[in-house]
């Protein structure tokens, strides 16, 4: 049996990786928002990842069914309601989000307002800028790490998406 390597990520949520039988090495990131990403590590670098993939929850329903549900996805499921309804997130902020090309804040995106979350900080550049000011504008290319429940991290990233 393969071994799987769980990561607790504090703020974030878990990360499990494996090694395939091919010599691959994949893992999934829950984060505690609900949202999902299958990461692709690199052949050369095995701490970095060549691929990620973001799934939605029908994604990830859907790939779970196509593998066979299992006693880690079931885990996942128990540590997200344990929660108490907090999760942290990093978010990234797409060109097509309103206000992102014209340097639109979070408060004019409809961040802090409208989808109820908290931006606790902005990388840009790779650069970390904690506790923006609530006039900080964003820009595509951005990521906003932001705090609330999983529904309001979702319609943030919606917001973020520019959908």
């Amino acid at each position: 049996m393969t071994a799987v390597e769980e990561t607790r990520l504090p703020g974030v949520g878990i990360r499990h990786d494996f090694v395939t039988g091919a010599g691959k090495r994949i893992g999934m990131l829950s984060h505690f928002s609900g949202r999902r990403e299958l990461l692709i590590y690199d052949d050369r670098d095995p701490d970095a990842c060549r691929e990620i993939v973001e799934l939605d929850e029908d994604d990830t329903r859907l790939l779970a069914e196509l593998l066979g549900a299992d006693h880690v996805a079931e885990h996942l499921i128990g540590l997200q309601q344990s929660l108490k309804g907090l999760a942290i997130d990093w978010l990234p902020v797409e060109a097509q989000a309103a206000g992102a090309d014209a340097g639109g804040a979070a408060r004019d995106v409809g961040l802090v307002g409208e989808a109820g979350v908290s931006v606790v900080a902005v990388i840009r550049a790779g650069e970390p800028v904690p506790a923006p000011p609530a006039r900080f504008a964003l820009r595509a290319g951005d990521t906003v790490v932001v705090v609330g429940a999983p529904q309001a991290i979702r319609q943030a990233l919606a917001r973020l998406r520019g959908e």
